[in-house]
């Protein structure tokens, strides 16, 4: 039972990683404002909000989410809409 239970919840770790990775959208940085909390980035495919590639302007859900990005980074990011409906990303790393 044990050994059906650890595979049970390996498989489930999997499938979650998994789909962490697939939410993971491609970009890169055009203009960071920290004061303001705002970033500009052009982007693939935003599978999770339907959105084809474009160049945007999105809000941050933490400010702190600037500290290690610059333009002209190419990035990882998530990006979601809040509870008023703005689109904000919630993770972004750069990439080397």
């Amino acid at each position: 039972m044990i050994k059906r239970l650890s595979l049970g919840l390996a498989a489930t770790l999997l499938a979650v990683t998994a789909f962490a990775q697939a939410e993971l959208a491609d970009g890169e940085v055009r203009k960071v404002d920290k004061a303001i909390g705002k970033i500009t980035l052009k982007h693939g495919d935003i599978k999770s909000l339907d959105m084809p590639p474009m160049t945007m302007v999105f809000g941050v859900k933490d400010k702190s989410l600037l500290d290690n990005v610059k333009a002209g980074d190419k990035v990882k990011f998530t990006a979601d809409k809040d509870a008023t409906g703005q689109l904000v990303v919630t993770t972004i790393q750069p990439q080397k």
